[in-house]
């Protein structure tokens, strides 16, 4: 009879089909995890596969883009707004002198080859050398600063003048809406209006007088110093007329404190051209009205080279012209001007 094996420990029953299963699953569980997180990992990291890691490292994540962002965008308002700095008085003098002096040097030289080379008779166009002469022989006579001083002077009271009623005009113009709609396009018309249409009028008005070239300067002025007022208050933003009325700024004391100030700007560039059409419109009836009691200006002095057929004279009176126009220019309205830019924040470097 044949003998049948079996199991060496009768003890223990055989597993069943479902219990390994579930063993097997706790086991590969158990492994996944370990395989996530190590046993001697640091708490962070333990804490960094949880749900609540992942959210607060992806908030994290957005406010530093969002502080990124708003960095980017102060760098750049601080790179447009940046103030220039002062600088030493030496370099701004060097900076501002050098350019022009070229210039000068270039068309002095070009003047000199047209001499030369005869592009025009000698006695038609002068070299360099000859209207130097030419000023020079003025100034040993004593006469070429009392040329100057008289034109500088009948300029300087014309224009301050013309501050004066160019200011109130521009004022009532941009104000009061019907006085726009009526004598605002006259404005512009007078503006773009030729100096020296106005001086046979005057002429006929005041004689032969110093009121008649007044009267040639105002008519010249006043024009673009109130259009300019009108641009400048035109500019001005609503919000601080508003505030202005807030704080009881109306009347004279709102033009004063608020609406002058706010207008600054384009008033400022109505006064700069207001000064080149008070000087041309000086010299242009300085040339034509010409008579003994009235001094002689540099129009005049311009009229009495022209009669003489003197080229040099002629040049000579240009010159002079030419430098006073610019020299107010550079010494009074710039440095004007660059103070109100930088005050505001609008002198920024390049």
């Amino acid at each position: 009879m044949a003998s049948t094996d079996t199991p060496a420990d009768t003890g223990s029953p055989a597993p069943t089909p479902s219990t390994s299963t579930s063993t097997s699953t706790s086991t590969s569980t158990s492994t996944s995890t370990s395989t996530t997180v190590e046993p001697g990992a640091p708490a962070s990291a333990q804490a960094a596969g949880s749900p609540q890691a992942a959210g607060s490292t992806r908030a994290g994540g957005s406010s530093r883009g969002a502080g990124d962002i708003a960095g980017l965008e102060a760098g750049l308002d601080a790179l447009e707004s940046t103030v220039a700095d002062r600088q030493p008085w030496l370099r701004t003098a060097v900076s501002k002198a050098v350019p022009p002096a070229v210039a000068i040097v270039i068309v002095l030289a070009l003047w000199q080859l047209a001499y030369h080379f005869e592009l025009k008779p000698h006695y038609l166009l002068p070299s360099p050398a000859d209207v130097a002469h030419s000023l020079r022989q003025k100034w040993l006579e004593g006469t070429l600063l009392g040329f100057v001083w008289t034109s500088l002077s009948r300029g300087a009271l014309g224009f301050l003048a013309s501050v004066a009623l160019g200011t109130v005009l521009g004022l009532i113009v941009a104000r009061i809406k019907a006085v726009r709609a009526a004598i605002g396009p006259i404005l512009s018309g007078l503006q773009s209006l030729p100096s020296v249409a106005w001086v046979p009028a005057a002429i006929i008005w005041f004689g032969l007088s110093d009121a008649t070239i007044y009267a040639v300067v105002l008519l010249g002025a006043v024009p673009s110093i109130a259009n300019g007022l009108v641009a400048g208050v035109d500019q001005i933003s609503p919000l601080y007329l508003r505030a202005g009325r807030t704080i009881g700024a109306t009347g004279p004391s709102g033009v004063r404190h608020v609406l002058l100030p706010a207008a600054l700007p384009g008033y400022l560039a109505g006064l700069k051209q207001g000064w080149a059409f008070s000087w041309r419109s000086l010299m242009a009836a300085e040339l034509i009205v010409n008579a003994a009691d009235l001094g002689t200006g540099l129009g005049q002095l311009l009229e009495q080279g022209r009669e003489l057929q003197d080229m040099s004279w002629v040049l000579s009176a240009i010159l002079l012209i030419l430098v006073v126009g610019i020299g107010i220019e550079l010494l009074i309205f710039a440095p004007i001007e660059r103070r109100v830019l930088r005050s505001r924040g609008l002198l920024v470097k390049s």
